[in-house]
């Protein structure tokens, strides 16, 4: 078994949301990379390959949906789950990130417990693999 820890990249213009999922994810054995803007994501996922991005959906310079959409457009990310986090609980932006091809929807404050479970369950399906889940699961919010 490799001791190779797994890569996430951690996305979100609150700093102290930031810090803290990236201290919660160092804790449970990942290697954290953060960025505070969708620009910032869209190069760093390029750069790093990181195995799973969490995107918040309100972001400077790139919203979320649009960094989803250039990282999907990048030769050998297509397949990178992606995982949005947001404020709202309904509406558009469910629509327009299902579209832009996020894995999950998850709905603030999310619990560390529900995202972690995300994290391990999509990184599981893609079993080294770079091919998306067969389907988007339906959006549900995190209690």
């Amino acid at each position: 078994m490799s001791d190779q820890r797994r890569r996430i990249l951690i996305v979100d213009d609150y700093v102290d949301a930031l810090e803290s999922w990236k201290l919660f994810f160092t804790m449970s054995g990942f290697e954290v990379l953060t960025a505070a803007d969708g620009e910032a994501a869209v190069q760093m996922a390029i750069g790093s390959q990181p195995d799973l991005v969490v995107l918040d959906l309100a972001l400077p310079i790139l919203t979320g949906v649009e960094a989803a959409r250039q990282i999907r457009a990048s030769p050998g990310l297509d397949g990178l789950p992606l995982i949005a986090t947001t404020g709202f609980s309904g509406g558009n932006p469910f629509h327009a990130a299902q579209e832009a091809g996020f894995d999950r929807i998850l709905i603030k404050p999310c619990d560390p417990a529900r995202l972690l479970a995300e994290v391990e369950e999509l990184l599981a399906s893609r079993g080294g693999s770079k091919a998306p889940p067969a389907a988007v699961p339906p959006v549900t919010p995190s209690s």
